[in-house]
C-alpha cells in the first residue's frame, strides 16, 4: 500500500485530500505545518519514507518551500515525489515550488479527478492512473 503525507494548517483541506486520496486505497497521514511534518518523516522506521507529500505554500511555521527543501536533503526523502497544492495560482508560484524540488503544482481547490490522478502517476500506481482516466473511480470523476 502507498503511503501519503499531506501537510496543510487548513483542516477542511486536510480532511478533502485525506478523503479523496484515502478513496482511492492509499493510506493518508496528515501534518499541520512543515515542522510537523519533518517530525513525523524523521519519526518514521528507516526504509519507510511516504510515497508522496503534498504539500501546501502558505503554512505558519514552516512554510511549504522550506519543507520541501528540507526533504530534498535528506537522504530517506531526497527522491519522493512532492506535490505542491497552494491558492496561489501565479506562474511564478509553481516556478518556485519547482525550484525548491517540488513535481508538481496544482492550484486550491484541487478538483477530485486531478488530485488522484496526479498522485497516482507521481506514485507509479498505474492501476489508479488507468481507472481514474477511464472514469471508473467512484468519486473522482469533476
Amino acid at each position: 500500500m502507498k503511503h501519503i503525507l499531506v501537510v496543510d494548517d487548513a483542516a477542511t483541506v486536510r480532511m478533502y485530500h485525506r478523503k479523496m486520496l484515502g478513496d482511492a486505497g492509499w493510506s493518508v497521514d496528515e501534518a499541520v505545518n512543515g515542522l510537523e511534518a519533518l517530525e513525523r518523516v524523521l519519526a518514521r522506521p528507516a526504509g519507510q519514507a511516504y510515497d508522496l507529500y503534498v504539500v501546501d505554500v502558505n503554512m505558519p511555521k514552516m512554510d511549504g518551500y522550506t519543507l520541501v527543501r528540507e526533504l530534498r536533503r535528506l537522504p530517506q526523502t531526497a527522491q519522493r515525489p512532492v506535490l505542491m497544492v497552494s491558492t496561489e495560482a501565479q506562474m511564478h508560484d509553481a516556478a518556485a515550488a519547482e525550484e525548491a524540488g517540488a513535481n508538481g503544482y496544482l492550484v486550491k481547490p484541487a478538483r477530485p479527478r486531478e488530485l488522484v490522478l496526479t498522485a497516482a502517476l507521481m506514485m507509479g500506481d498505474v492501476e489508479t492512473a488507468r481507472r481514474v482516466a477511464a472514469g471508473r473511480m467512484q468519486g473522482v470523476s469533476a
